[in-house]
């Protein structure tokens, strides 16, 4: 991954962390330990998909430029309904709070959406690559 892709997965993913510590010690105080365990599940779940996302499109991004704006809207579709399938699957769930579990999963998500966002308005990534061979055309 280059260093601007690795800089823009930090930026996006400490934020989404620190959201998700701070769910976990109010779901701890509001819930208790299944609280503050289903933040824990939550926090982890966003930063796997998103992060996992955010390398797939930067994949794409080298690989097929011509499909990365259609690959961005398709990947995050399907990171939302993914998200929305983790919902109803552990709605019931007895392993940990689920109301707990789904406000951190939202609460994260949005984190990651606004941490990433940050990040790319204030990288400086070259539109037009330089060209290697040292003269213009």
């Amino acid at each position: 991954m280059p260093s601007n892709d690795v800089r823009i997965l930090a930026q996006a993913a400490v934020p989404t962390a620190a959201v998700g510590a701070i769910a976990a010690v109010v779901s701890g105080v509001v819930a208790g330990g299944k609280g503050a365990i289903g933040a824990g599940v939550a926090t982890l779940i966003v930063i796997l998909f998103m992060g996992l996302g955010l390398y797939i499109l930067q994949r794409t991004a080298t690989s097929l430029p011509h499909l990365f704006q259609a690959m961005g809207l398709m990947l995050y579709a399907t990171q939302i309904l993914l998200l929305f399938v983790f919902l109803a699957a552990f709605k019931n769930t007895t392993l940990f709070h689920p109301k707990a579990f789904a406000f951190t999963l939202v609460a994260g998500t949005l984190a990651w959406i606004a941490a990433q966002t940050r990040a790319h308005m204030k990288s400086k990534i070259l539109y037009v690559e330089p060209d290697k061979s040292g003269h213009s055309s």
